[in-house]
This record gives structure tokens, C-alpha cells and sequence, in this order.
């Protein structure tokens, strides 16, 4: 889950589900501060950003070129992003963003 703002230094809290949060040194939330930018914050940028920052271990289980890897769900205020526009959705204020992980070994 990720609280969002579209100021100039939103503050974030992502959720990691599913088996997600073993690429994230085993936390499922993280409590960080976005860096201040002139534009508003999408959902491309915030993958970057998550890659570069918080993504510990094996990338590609969780970014597949500059999107999530499929098998990844990925939920803004509780809708699938492909209803509300993929990596181009602009951050909102106290938008809640949560990546659940479908992939499962056995």
C-alpha cells in the first residue's frame, strides 16, 4: 500500500504481498519520502524509483523493462491500474498503491 502525494516530496508507504516482500528484504511496507520534482509523480517513475531504492534482491522477479513483471497485481485505491491507466496514472494525494505477487514456486 502506498500513501501518495503529487507535492513536491509526496510520502509513500508501498505494501508488498504475496511473497513480493522477499524481494524487499522481507518487509512488506516501507516508510519513505519521494524526492521533490516539478511534476507530478507517475506510476513509471515510481517503479524506477522503487528499483533504484527499495528492491533488494532479484529484479527481474519484479520489473520486466520499465513495467512490473507479469504476474505481479498491482492495485491503486483498490482498482487494477490497467483501469486507471497503467504507468502513465499520475500519483494522487493519499492514493494507496499495493503490489500483490501471483508468481508461487512448488
Amino acid at each position: 500500500m502506498a500513501c501518495l502525494s503529487h507535492l513536491s516530496s509526496p510520502a509513500f508507504r508501498p505494501n508488498h504481498l504475496g511473497g513480493a516482500e522477499l524481494l524487499f528484504s522481507g518487509q512488506k511496507e516501507h516508510h519513505v519520502t519521494l524526492p521533490s520534482q516539478s511534476e507530478p509523480w507517475d506510476m513509471k517513475q515510481l517503479l524506477v524509483w522503487i528499483q533504484r531504492n527499495l528492491l533488494k534482491e532479484r529484479p527481474e522477479l519484479f520489473v520486466q523493462g520499465d513495467s512490473v513483471r507479469p504476474g505481479i497485481l498491482v492495485l491503486i485505491n483498490d482498482a487494477d491500474w490497467e483501469l486507471m491507466g497503467e504507468l502513465d496514472y499520475q500519483l494522487q494525494n493519499n492514493d494507496n498503491v499495493v503490489f500483490i505477487s501471483t508468481l508461487h514456486g512448488g
